[in-house]
């Protein structure tokens, strides 16, 4: 490119300069010519006052010799020998002298001028300068060779300075090459530093946009990945569980083994899922900020998926009762009556029950009491999980992806994610009887306007207080 470039501007100057300089050329040489003609007619008119005074030949040389270029001064007198060296043409020499007029024009060897002048009694003298060729081309070679140092200067500046913006694009676009080449070969943290012309600055800017999106998508997508394959955790608890009620049996061990099994590949798939990079919580980053559910307060992307939290976290537990009833496990479930609505989908606000309850048959033994509880505010919907259980030591690391000590830690952050994506947020605190108590946050979804609020009433079952 830098070649081209200077190439190009070599041509374009090239010609710009030939365009000035031929004419300009054939300029100077006009001008020096009509100044060395001029100069000669000017001699002659200078000597002519002096022949209409005296014809003395002695006066007249006096005379010629103080002008410039007296050599080429020759006077002819009517009826005597001319006053020097004549190279004038006879025939030019009668033709002024019976014309009576002034003839200037080129003969062989240079220019020759003649002026006539009128002498009393009708006689008529010729003064003759003559303008050597060497005259008439005085100091051309010079400018001329002075306009073509201008024009080589002017050409090779022109072509330096293509070279160098040349060079400066050719670094910009090989930066963008090699950060391309980079970002296809996996390098997430390619970037550009935007340089060069305008169009190229604007390419790195795209790039780098392209390549931040790129890594924020697959940071997505590598967190559905982690939290879809969570998902899988509650069926493979209730075959533990299953497992262990047919202890004693022949396929009692088989079963068990091919669980714990499928087990360490689910957990090898979310430790090769999880990744650092943190874009935003259930996909938001996905989805943009147009399409992603709204805040409460705002009531934009009302349009989005939406469910009834309370009904969800009903179906979620009575799945769980089953298993805690097989494990001596007292539950609790209180409910509210008022519309919960959410911007999330029910499989959404399904993996947030599952994983929070979940939770508690890992990480407590059996025989442990645990509830759920749905809260309706102003402005939210409160989902409430507690255990009996020994707690959670060190809250803060729990809600660290993948930091929590003996598990993936993605439970939690799917139930933190869930809140936050509806303007909400995530707790966790002691319940009464010393276990864990995790509070997630939804924001309210946004009610049709002809909705009206119901009156409110709560539903309940015994919870153990005080455990």
């Amino acid at each position: 490119m830098r070649r081209s470039l200077a190439g190009v501007a070599l041509a374009v100057t090239s010609m710009v300069a030939l365009s000035f300089l031929i004419p300009l050329a054939a300029l100077v040489m006009s001008l020096v010519k009509e100044q060395s003609v001029t100069a000669a007619e000017q001699r002659a008119a200078a000597l002519a006052p002096v022949l209409t005074l005296t014809t003395d030949p002695s006066a007249l040389r006096e005379s010629a010799a103080s002008l410039d270029a007296a050599e080429h001064v020759v006077v002819h007198l009517p009826g005597a020998p001319a006053l020097g060296a004549s190279r004038a043409p006879a025939a030019l020499l009668e033709r002024a002298r019976q014309g009576r007029e002034s003839i200037s024009q080129r003969i062989p060897g240079g220019w020759i001028c003649l002026q006539p002048v009128v002498l009393p009694g009708d006689r008529v003298a010729v003064i003759e300068n003559f303008v050597p060729e060497h005259e008439l081309t005085r100091g051309v070679k010079a400018s001329w060779a002075v306009m073509l140092l201008l024009a080589v200067g002017l050409v090779g500046g022109s072509v330096l300075v293509a070279d160098r913006l040349g060079a400066k694009v050719v670094r910009s676009s090989r930066r963008l090459a090699h950060a391309s080449q980079a970002l296809g070969q996996g390098n997430l943290d390619a970037r550009v530093d935007p340089m060069g012309p305008r169009e190229l600055r604007e390419a790195g800017i795209a790039f780098n946009t392209m390549a931040h999106r790129m890594t924020e998508l697959l940071a997505v997508e590598r967190e559905l990945v982690a939290d879809l394959s969570h998902r899988l955790r509650t069926p493979l608890t209730a075959l533990h569980l299953a497992s262990e009620r047919m202890a004693g049996s022949p396929e009692s061990a088989r079963v068990e083994a091919a669980v714990c099994a499928l087990e360490t590949e689910l957990r090898a798939i979310i430790t090769a899922a999880r990744t650092p990079l943190a874009v935003g919580p259930m996909g938001q980053g996905l989805l943009g900020p147009e399409s992603g559910p709204a805040h409460p307060a705002t009531g934009a992307g009302a349009a989005g998926p939406r469910c009834e939290a309370a009904e969800v976290v009903r179906r979620r537990t009575a799945f769980w009762a089953i298993l805690a009833e097989q494990q001596d496990r007292p539950c609790s479930l209180d409910l509210t009556q008022e519309p919960a609505a959410v911007d999330l989908s029910e499989d959404d606000v399904a993996a947030v029950v599952d994983a929070l309850i979940g939770n508690v048959f890992r990480h407590t033994p059996p025989g442990t009491a645990f509830g759920v509880r749905v809260a309706r505010t102003a402005q939210a919907v409160e989902l409430v999980v507690e255990d009996a259980g020994p707690g959670i030591p060190e809250p803060d690391r729990a809600l660290s992806r993948g930091a929590s000590t003996g598990s993936s830690g993605l439970g939690l952050d799917i139930a933190r994610r869930a809140g936050s994506v509806t303007g909400g947020s995530m707790r966790i605190g002691r319940a009464p009887g010393g276990g864990a108590r995790i509070t997630v946050v939804f924001g309210l979804a946004a009610p049709p306007p002809s909705a009206r609020r119901p009156r409110a009433s709560r539903r309940r079952t015994g919870w153990p207080r005080g455990r």
